[in-house]
């Protein structure tokens, strides 16, 4: 057992906002702390405890010198123990909320900081558990995590998804692998919003399916008619218009540039049994929007949910360029009182900023649009409110 007083100690410069951190900020920059050839010898996912300018203590960090993220903090307990105990721990409180609130066990269970976990994404698929370690120090105690999480859940299949961007930043592998049984050969089938999703664990985007949109997808369900016809652009395996398709829709066209997500959102539509109601077309988002538009296509809802184009500040001028420009190829798709609604999963632009974009789009393209829904994620994706970071995702939902 690793005491106080064997673990090694970082301390903030005297102008860093400690107050901040004692409040719940959950990150200490590189630029904020007093570095030494001491600290800078700490090795990657170590643990450290944290001090103040007066060397009072702070909470117990994990570091890591090679990231702008110096440090993480991990517990205001400077004496915890990462051990199996500590992560069950954690791993129980996330799942009782998941429990309350879905009926089925398909959901992220862990969501990064906000649930106590910096850097690690933790997504449920039934009977498996797909990690995202985005962080050194969660690499470095992946076996007690991985451990915890069998025993809290009861899994059997366990796999560790290495494809996070955030990876590289913290000096990590991109070796995927299971941990605990054995790789699904096939996709997964998970029911959300009156469909089935198909979601492939090991060769699909992120860990196979996106949990956050549900509640959107949802909304946009709401929207349509019988013999409703919907867009679904950057669709992935699916997406909003599998759940309009479950909602009455008479018909939806999904596009996505890849096509192994169309093909899984074919699949899913099968499954559903909406096979008949249903056509993709593959090709870069902007051009497809511009070819319908010269087509003269028509829809009564249209959703477009692009990737970032703002994953960080020095990207959030062209990114906000690039929202402003698939609401103006979009608008003009929609009928005459139909509905279009935008996303952003870019944490770089604020819903105002993002709201902003998309409105001059809406304009830009000669429609007159009413406000009538702003989305977020969904619980399984809680927000800390001290970190914006958290609340990335944004949909804001159109009458033109």
């Amino acid at each position: 057992m690793t005491t106080t007083a064997d673990r090694p100690r970082i301390r903030l410069k005297p102008k860093t906002n400690a107050r901040g951190l004692r409040h719940g900020f959950p990150w200490v920059y590189a630029n904020d702390i007093v570095t030494d050839r001491r600290t800078r010898k700490i090795g990657p996912g170590a643990l450290a405890v944290l001090e103040d300018e007066k060397r009072s203590p702070i909470a117990l960090v994990a570091v890591n010198p090679a990231s702008k993220i110096m440090c993480r903090v991990l517990d205001r307990d400077i004496d915890a123990q990462l051990d199996t105990g500590w992560f069950e721990t954690r791993l129980r409180r996330a799942l009782d909320m998941r429990e309350r609130l879905f009926d089925a066990p398909y959901y992220r269970l862990i969501h990064a900081e906000a649930d106590g976990f910096p850097g690690v994404i933790i997504d449920r698929f039934g009977d498996a558990c797909v990690i995202q370690p985005n962080a050194a120090w969660a690499e470095a105690h992946l076996d007690a995590l991985t451990d915890a999480l069998v025993k809290v859940t009861g899994v059997s299949t366990v796999l560790k998804n290495a494809s996070g961007r955030t990876r590289g930043l913290e000096g990590l592998d991109d070796l995927s692998l299971a941990l605990r049984g054995t790789a699904p050969e096939a996709p997964l089938p998970v029911p959300m919003n009156g469909a089935t999703y198909m979601a492939d664990l090991t060769g699909g985007q992120k860990t196979g399916l996106f949990y956050d949109q549900r509640p959107n997808h949802a909304f946009a369900a709401k929207l349509v008619h019988p013999g409703a016809r919907v867009l679904d652009v950057f669709s992935h395996v699916g997406g909003f218009g599998l759940a309009m398709l479950a909602g009455g829709a008479a018909h939806a066209l999904s596009v996505d540039g890849s096509a192994a997500a169309l093909e899984l959102a074919a699949k899913g539509v099968d499954v559903s049994g909406f096979a008949d109601r249903f056509q993709t077309r593959q090709g870069d988002a902007f051009d497809v929007l511009a070819k319908l538009g010269e087509e003269g296509a028509e829809f009564d809802v249209v959703i477009c949910d692009p990737p970032a184009f703002a994953p960080s500040k020095q990207a959030l001028d062209a990114g906000l360029r690039a929202y402003e420009r698939i609401a103006r190829l979009a608008a003009p798709l929609v009928k005459p009182g139909g509905y279009l609604g935008l996303c952003s999963c870019s944490h770089a632009a604020d819903l105002g900023r993002f709201r902003d974009a998309s409105s001059r789009g809406i304009g830009r393209a000669g429609r007159r649009a009413q406000l009538i829904h702003t989305g977020f994620a969904g619980p399984d994706h809680p927000q800390l409110p001290q970190l914006a970071e958290s609340g990335y995702l944004k949909a804001v939902f159109y009458r033109l």
